[in-house]
Parts: structure tokens; C-alpha cells; sequence
């Protein structure tokens, strides 16, 4: 049996991580505001097409939002399970963190082919924070006017409120990881399901 309590404080948390008002959710999910407030509250059951449309609202799958784990204190992400994406110029990133409201972080394994640059990134809001390491090869930061290249079992911080860029100069892969907190004003859009980088969260909603 649905526990309505607990599907709709997923519903809230999921939606106070992506800092939107239950209006935005409410349009990108195709429901009214009421329905979604009701499910909020656990004052009402949802259908599993109405379900599905909030799933889909929030960006996350089905069986992710309704999914209840034995010990929340423990979530599992097995490896088959773990999103996966090809990026122009080759290079492949992938999110490795399980999806846990009220948790505003994620961590990222990301291989960049011989002589590919990943891109600017744009600068996020203040209080925005990023570690990375590399496990192989050589990854070039690019931290506005600085340049930092770092080599296998090398690591580093930055606060990334400047624009920022990686690439691999070197003619091996390089593989690694970004530990990534981002600040970002509450007006914002979903995230797409598997397109985002880094994780988005915000320091107040509008309930």
C-alpha cells in the first residue's frame, strides 16, 4: 500500500531541491496546483498517470519517486542503475550518487579523450563549491584567467562562482571525478533527467 505521507514528502523534497514553486512544478507536469498541493500533503491518492506526470515534472523516473527504501539511511545505487552521458567531442560523464531528497550534492566520474575540451562551464551563484580529482591522465582546469593542470592522484577546490572549463591536453584519456554543490536563484527549470553536471539546489523556496 502507498504511504501517501511519505510519497508526498518526496514530492516536496524533490521539488524544494530543484527550487520550484508548485506552480512551475505544477505546469511541467501537467496538473493543477491543488492536486499537486493535495499529494504534498498526503491528503490525496494520486493515479498512476498523475504519478507519472509529476514524476516526469520533477525529472526522475517513476520508480525513483515512489521507490520506499528498507533503511533511509542507506540508498544503494547499483551500477546498472548509475545515468550515463555521451557528450559531444566524446567525452562521457557519469552521475554516481543515488538521488536523495533534502541532499544537495552529487559526484560525477567524467573520461575525456585524448585532446578534448569539455567547455566552459558559466559561473554559478556565490557559495557554489566544487572538488576534483583526477584518477588517470591529465585534466587542465580553466578557473576564469587561471589555468591549473593536474595529473593522475591530484585533487583540488574552487569556489565555482567563475566561470570554469576542462580539458584533456594530453594524448591519453584522462578520467575524473567532480564533487559538485551549486547555489542557484529559485526561479529555475527542471533539471533534465540525465543533462545536468552538477546539482542544483537553492537557500529558500516558495511553498
Amino acid at each position: 500500500m502507498l504511504d501517501l505521507e511519505a510519497l508526498g514528502r518526496r514530492v516536496q523534497g524533490l521539488r524544494h531541491d530543484l527550487g520550484l514553486t508548485l506552480q512551475q512544478v505544477a505546469e511541467a507536469a501537467d496538473v493543477s496546483v491543488s492536486m499537486l498541493s493535495s499529494v504534498e500533503r498526503g491528503q490525496k491518492a494520486p493515479t498512476v498517470v498523475v504519478l507519472d506526470r509529476i514524476a516526469d515534472g520533477l525529472g526522475v523516473a517513476l520508480a525513483d519517486l515512489v521507490a520506499r527504501p528498507d533503511d533511509p539511511r542507506v540508498i544503494v545505487r547499483r551500477a546498472a542503475d548509475q545515468d550515463s552521458v555521451d557528450e559531444p567531442g566524446g567525452w562521457r560523464r557519469t552521475v554516481l550518487t543515488p538521488v536523495v531528497p533534502g541532499v544537495n550534492f552529487e559526484w560525477i566520474r567524467s573520461t575525456l579523450p585524448p585532446g578534448c575540451d569539455a567547455g566552459d562551464f558559466p559561473a554559478y551563484a556565490p557559495g557554489s563549491h566544487e572538488f576534483v580529482a583526477v584518477a588517470s591522465g591529465t585534466l587542465r582546469l580553466t578557473l576564469g584567467d587561471r589555468t591549473v593542470e593536474l595529473t593522475a592522484g591530484d585533487s583540488a577546490y574552487f569556489a565555482a562562482d567563475v566561470t570554469h572549463g576542462y580539458a584533456n591536453p594530453a594524448a591519453e584519456p584522462c578520467t575524473y571525478h567532480v564533487a559538485a554543490l551549486v547555489m542557484r536563484p529559485r526561479a529555475a527549470q527542471p533539471r533534465p533527467r540525465l543533462g545536468r553536471r552538477t546539482v542544483e539546489t537553492v537557500t529558500e523556496e516558495e511553498t
